[in-house]
C-alpha cells in the first residue's frame, strides 16, 4: 500500500568492492578537502585498519593531518567536543570516520560542533535543529551493522545525564561511503553476529513501523535477504570478503531504510538499555527484536506476515501463521549466533540487572522512535516486555 505521502532522501555516494579503500584520497579531492581529520579507537587501531588507511594517501596531493583514536565504545557529546577542539587546532577540513557506529556518530557530533562554530553539542539535541553546511565527511566502516555511514542520524551519550541523545538531520549525511571487506575481516565473531543483528532489526523495524514507504521498504527487504543469506556465513568464516562485502551492503542498505522511515519501539528500549546499563546496541536489538516483532502482532499482523520467505521461514498458511513464523526465524538466527559466537540471547545473558527496568522503560517511553512504533506503549508494557526478554 502506497501511503498519501511520504519523502526519502539519500544523498550519500556509495563506493563498495575489494578495491573501494584506494578511492579514498580521490574522493576528498572530489569534495575539496585536503587535510583529514580521522576519527576512529583503539579496537581499529589494533586491528591494523589504519595502516591501509594511511597507505591511500600515498603519492596523492590529500593527507591525514590529525587521528584521534580513543574514541569510546558508546559516543559521547564530550568527546565529540574534544574532536571538533582537535579539528580546529590541526586545521582540518574535512573528517573521516573510521570504525564502527561509535566512531562513525562521534565524528558527525564533532562535525556539528565545528560546522555551527559552537562549544557545546547539547545545544543541537533533536530533529532537523541544524542550519550550518557540514564539514566534508566520508565513512570507512569497520563493521556491517550501525549503518551509519548512510543515515542523517547520530546517537550520543550525555554522560553526566546517562541518557543516549539523539540527533537527525538531513545535514548529518556523510558524503561517501567506502565500503571494502579487507576493513570487516578482523571483526571479532561476537561482533560480527551482534552488528549483523543490528543491521537486521534496522531492516525490519524499518518495515513494520508507521512511517514505511514504498522506497524505503525496498531498501529493507533488501537488507533482510542479504542478512538472512550471509550473517551466519560471515560468522562462520571470518576471512571470506564475499560474505564480509555482503553484510556491509546490508548494513548500508539497512541504514538507508531506517533513516527514512525511522525504527520503533525495539530501537526505543536498546537506546536506554545502552544508556542505563551499557548494555551492547546490537546484542539489545537482537535479544528484542523477537519481543518487538510479537508486541506489534495485534497492529503489524500482515505486515510481519510478508517478512515470513524474507527471513528464511515457511510462508504458507494464514497470515497469523506466517507472522509467527517470521518471528520464529529471527529466533532461531539469534540461536544460531549464540551456538557460533555466544551472542546473549537474554538480558540477564547480556549482564542487565533486573533493579534497572523501570529506569529504562522511562527513557525508552521518551525516545523519539517510540513515535513511529505501530502501537503504543506504556512503562508497563515496557517493563512486560523487559521481563520476557530477560
Amino acid at each position: 500500500m502506497v501511503p498519501n505521502y511520504y519523502e526519502f532522501f539519500v544523498p550519500v555516494k556509495i563506493v563498495s568492492g575489494s578495491k573501494a579503500l584506494p578511492n579514498l584520497p580521490y574522493e576528498m579531492d572530489q569534495l575539496g578537502a585536503h587535510r583529514a581529520m580521522v576519527v576512529t579507537d583503539q579496537g581499529v587501531v589494533a586491528a591494523g585498519l589504519l595502516g591501509p588507511v594511511k597507505a591511500a594517501f600515498e603519492g596523492s596531493n590529500c593527507a591525514i593531518a590529525a587521528i584521534f583514536d580513543q574514541t569510546p565504545v558508546d559516543s559521547s557529546s564530550t568527546v565529540c567536543n574534544q574532536v571538533a577542539k582537535l579539528f580546529r587546532e590541526k586545521n582540518c577540513d574535512c573528517f573521516i570516520a573510521l570504525g564502527g557506529g561509535s566512531a562513525i556518530d562521534t565524528a558527525k557530533g564533532a562535525n556539528i560542533v565545528v560546522s555551527e562554530n559552537t562549544d557545546d553539542l547539547l545545544k543541537f539535541q533533536g530533529h532537523e535543529r541544524l542550519k550550518a553546511r557540514m564539514k566534508p565527511f566520508i565513512v570507512i566502516p569497520t563493521t556491517a551493522g550501525t549503518g551509519s555511514e548512510a543515515t542523517s542520524v547520530a546517537v550520543i551519550a550525555n554522560v553526566e545525564a546517562g541518557v543516549k541523545m539523539s540527533f537527525s538531520s538531513p545535514r548529518l549525511y556523510p558524503n561517501v561511503a567506502i565500503l571494502d571487506p579487507k576493513m570487516l575481516v578482523t571483526m571479532p565473531k561476537k561482533i560480527t553476529a551482534a552488528t549483523g543483528m543490528d543491521a537486521l532489526t534496522h531492516a525490519v523495524e524499518a518495515y513494520i513501523n508507521l512511517q514505511k514507504n514504498p522506497v524505503s521498504d525496498a531498501f529493507a527487504l533488501s537488507a533482510i535477504a542479504l542478512v538472512r543469506d550471509n550473517l551466519v556465513k560471515s560468522v562462520e568464516n571470518p576471512n571470506d570478503e564475499h560474505t564480509r562485502l555482503a553484510m556491509a551492503n546490508a548494513a548500508l542498505l539497512g541504514g538507508i531504510a531506517f533513516s527514512n522511515s525511522l525504527v520503533g519501539i525495539v530501537h526505543s528500549i536498546a537506546h536506554a538499555a545502552g544508556g542505563v546499563a551499557h548494555v551492547p546496541h546490537g546484542v539489545a536489538n537482537a535479544i528484542l527484536l523477537p519481543w518487538g516483532m510479537e508486541y506489534n502482532l495485534g497492529m503489524r499482523q500482515d505486515i510481519i506476515a510478508e517478512l515470513a520467505p524474507w527471513l528464511g521461514a515457511k510462508a504458507e498458511g494464514a497470515s497469523a501463521d506466517r507472522a509467527k513464523a517470521a518471528i520464529q526465524a529471527v529466533r532461531d538466527l539469534c540461536k544460531k549466533l549464540n551456538q557460533l559466537a555466544g551472542l546473549p540471547l537474554t538480558l540477564k545473558e547480556a549482564g542487565l540487572k533486573e533493579d534497572k527496568f523501570e529506569e529504562i522503560a522511562k527513557q525508552a517511553i521518551n525516545d523519539g522512535t517510540m513515535n513511529y512504533s505501530p502501537k503504543d506503549a506504556t512503562v508497563e508494557d515496557i517493563i512486560a516486555i523487559l521481563k520476557k526478554a530477560f
